[in-house]
């Protein structure tokens, strides 16, 4: 399910950002086409229609899977280290704990 979602936020961050980058350049087109033309009007349709279909659902999605992604990341995380340490706590107690870490490498030192 990780797997789908991050594919589904690149595929989101792409739209929105190709979106984002055509956007300006029919803002040039209109500002070329004369005031009041057919082809003023049919820009403003398009920019429109850019916005409301592309890019705003594309930005959405890209946050909310983002968000997502960020959560179940830590989720994740958190699982595999508790998995570690109770599998093998021993060996794993440097990775845990940064002052038994230490506290471990001063005895082998003074070995």
């Amino acid at each position: 399910m990780y797997e789908w979602i991050k594919a589904v936020h690149v595929i989101a961050v792409i739209s929105w950002m190709a979106g984002m980058l055509y956007l300006p350049r029919l803002f040039v087109y209109h500002c070329e086409a004369e005031a009041g033309s057919t082809q003023s009007e049919t820009f403003k349709l398009m920019e429109r229609r850019l916005l409301k279909a592309i890019i705003n659902p594309a930005m959405i999605i890209t946050w909310l899977a983002g968000i997502y992604l960020a959560w179940a990341g830590l989720h994740l995380a958190w699982r595999r280290r508790r998995a570690r340490a109770v599998n093998d706590p021993v060996r794993n107690l440097p990775q845990t704990s940064g002052v038994h870490a230490q506290l471990l490498s001063h005895a082998a030192l003074r070995r």
